[in-house]
């Protein structure tokens, strides 16, 4: 009957080579900046998107009065005006005519 082939027959696995230690290992107090930077771009951001679209669509998303049981949910009511829609269906429809749609 036929045998596998296996790494004990031709004398085991390889040993791993161990690397050389890293000549210059990375300072604790580099990586505590690192991670106070990335805090601080995060509070950055978050204040950039609340400057400059506000807070209100954050308030209604919170303050959305809760479904009671049994009754049906009703979808929210589109209070865009009409030239918000034609402009949206502007820029939808050029997007799908040069082939950038999603």
């Amino acid at each position: 009957m036929g045998r596998a082939c296996t790494h004990d027959d031709f004398g085991g696995a390889p040993e791993p080579k161990r690397s050389a230690p890293d000549p210059q290992p990375e300072h604790p107090i580099t990586a505590i900046i690192a991670v106070m930077a990335i805090f601080v771009a995060i509070l950055l951001i978050t204040w950039a998107r609340i400057e400059v679209h506000g807070t209100g669509d954050l308030e209604e998303a919170l303050l959305e009065p809760q479904a009671e049981p049994g009754l049906p949910v009703l979808p929210p009511k589109d209070i865009k005006p009409d030239e918000e829609r034609e402009v949206d269906a502007a820029v939808t429809s050029s997007r799908f005519a040069t082939g950038l749609s999603p």
